[in-house]
Order: C-alpha cells, then sequence, then structure tokens
C-alpha cells in the first residue's frame, strides 16, 4: 500500500473513474473532489465535495496530498459549449486548483491534457513536444491555454498530452468506429491509409504511474499516445479480429468516400478518417513507459467488451471537482 494521498479530480469521468478503480487496485490512496456528494465512488480512501467553477478556500481537500491528478475537465463532446465555458472550466479552474496545489506544498501536479493542445484533428507532421503548439478549437485552446498557467507556477507540474482514449464507455468518433466495426456488414474503409494514434485506457494508467515515480522536477508537456499507430482498416481489421470475423473492407476510391459522407452530412467524420495524426511518445518512453497492450489487442479487446460505447459515464456538462 503507497500511504502518501493522491487527490482526483474527475472521478465520475470515463477517464477518471478508470484512473480512480485501478489507482485504487494498484495500492494507491485516492481522495476524490466531488462536485455532488450523490455520485460518491466507493473505491477511494476519501472524498471532498466542491465545485472547481467557484472556487473556495481548497486547503482542506488537498490537506496532506502529495499528488494531484486533474482529470476533470469540459469535453469537445459537450456540444454547444461556447468558448468562454471551455476557459472557465478547462483554463480557469485548472490554473486555480494548481495554485492550491502550490500552497498546500502538493509534491506534483498532474493534468489531463490533449494532443489538441498542439495541433487541430489532423495533422501532416508527426507531433512531438517540441511541435509549435497550434491548437484549432476552443477544447484544444483551453488546455493549450492551462498548460501555459501551469508553467507560470513554482509547482512541479506535467501535462500529459493524451492522444485519443479508448475503452469501455468511450463516446464520440472512436464509439463510432466500434459501432461500425461490430455491425455484421463489409464496410467501404478499405482504402484510407492514412494512420492515427491511439492510447487504451490501461496504457495511460501506465503512463499516469511512470508520472508519480518520475524524478522530479518535470514541469513539461509530454504526450502519451501508442506507439504503434494504425490506418482505420487496421483498427477495423482488430476489432473484427476480437469478435472472431474476418475484416470484410472494401477499397473505395477516397473521392467516392468523400462524396457518400458529405451526402451523409459526415464530412466532418471523413476527415477524421482520411488524414492523419500521429503523435511521437519518446519522451514519455524514456521516461520509463512501457504500454503493456498492443494497440491492436486493445482494440480487440474493446471490440469483445459487452459494454463497449453504448453504455458507461457521460460527464455532464460543467466540471465535477
Amino acid at each position: 500500500m503507497n500511504e502518501s494521498v493522491i487527490a482526483l479530480t474527475g472521478a465520475t469521468g470515463f477517464i477518471g473513474q478508470y484512473l480512480l478503480r485501478e489507482l485504487s487496485r494498484r495500492g494507491y490512496r485516492i481522495r476524490v473532489l466531488l462536485r455532488r456528494p450523490h455520485a460518491l465512488p466507493i473505491n477511494c480512501a476519501s472524498a471532498v465535495i466542491g465545485d472547481l467553477a467557484r472556487p473556495i478556500n481548497m486547503a482542506a481537500a488537498l490537506s496532506g496530498v502529495d499528488t494531484v491528478i486533474h482529470s476533470a475537465a469540459l469535453l469537445p463532446t459537450m456540444s454547444g459549449a461556447p468558448e468562454s465555458d471551455f476557459r472557465l472550466l478547462n483554463t480557469t479552474a485548472t490554473a486555480a486548483l494548481a495554485r492550491a496545489a502550490q500552497r498546500a506544498g502538493v509534491r506534483r501536479f498532474i493534468f489531463m491534457s490533449s494532443v489538441r493542445a498542439q495541433s487541430g484533428p489532423t495533422a501532416l507532421q508527426i507531433l512531438t513536444e517540441d511541435s509549435e503548439p497550434k491548437p484549432t478549437d476552443a477544447y484544444g485552446r483551453s488546455k493549450r491555454a492551462a498548460e501555459e498557467e501551469l508553467a507560470k507556477l513554482d509547482l512541479d507540474w506535467v501535462a500529459l498530452r493524451l492522444a485519443l482514449v479508448y475503452g469501455s464507455g468511450v463516446k464520440g468518433n472512436m464509439a463510432r468506429l466500434i459501432e461500425l466495426a461490430r455491425s455484421p456488414y463489409p464496410l467501404p474503409l478499405g482504402g484510407l491509409r492514412a494512420r492515427r494514434s491511439l492510447l487504451s485506457l490501461d496504457n495511460l494508467v501506465g503512463a499516469v504511474e511512470c508520472v508519480l515515480s518520475a524524478p522530479g522536477p518535470l514541469q513539461r508537456p509530454l504526450i502519451v499516445a501508442e506507439p504503434q499507430p494504425l490506418t482505420v482498416p487496421q483498427m477495423v481489421a482488430a476489432m473484427r479480429r476480437g469478435l472472431g470475423r474476418r475484416p470484410s473492407l472494401i477499397p473505395v476510391p477516397k473521392v467516392i468516400l468523400e462524396l457518400a459522407f458529405g451526402v451523409a452530412g459526415r464530412s466532418d467524420l471523413y476527415r477524421l478518417l482520411a488524414n492523419p495524426l500521429v503523435a511521437d511518445p519518446s519522451s514519455l518512453v524514456r521516461l520509463g513507459w512501457a504500454p503493456n497492450i498492443l494497440t491492436p489487442d486493445g482494440l480487440a479487446a474493446a471490440a469483445r467488451d459487452r459494454c463497449g460505447p453504448d453504455s458507461g459515464p457521460i460527464q455532464q456538462p460543467g466540471m465535477p471537482i
């Protein structure tokens, strides 16, 4: 049992609930910071109720805390949120929590950022931490601004720039792709060749453990992505292998596929499927991170998961602390 206390925000969200379960199982003492008492997780050591959107004195919440893992966020899947909401909940609230952590003498602040802090949904070049940040939407800009606020503090922090995370309860475009892979029909996606980086929930937990134990100070962003980017056909083939089925992928010319997606009103989804986004995790690997699940195996397991993308918690608008 690790006797140091980790304060975790966002413990009812897609990533946060998995971190809570797995870190607790691995012997870490977790204090969850929650917005609503009725959402109290069952496997935490302690809990504090509050709201990061309305900063209060966090001294009691952070008393005796060694590390903060800040997972709570307003997500891009929460449609309709104006840019000011992303700024308030992802930037201002993060900075307020980090300042409170600094005052409380917290050893390290781990911020769940995103590769969208340095790129749009696609990128022609392989992303590294040295790539010039060019976020293209409100979510990415709010994450990047939060990183900049952390850099101003006398605090050992690390921003984990996560690639697209998949696992039980995933939502959005990855959920749609899993649904397509589960369908019994051949798919016209065999001609897509752009590679994309992914990250399983289990490998994410390993990355968090890596930075928990890393010698400091870190004070930098780190890309978290599995080392093997895949094309969409490779993703679907891995998922269908997990279901004991053949890939059944048809190579349709991209111009026809693009037209079909456009007619269906899903040109945005086509751009994501047809264009690359590869992120290089070499810096984190040099720090000691060794992913224990290969991406094809992780996708096969995701396809087999009966809970899958149709269930699991949805992080509600607002930001649970």
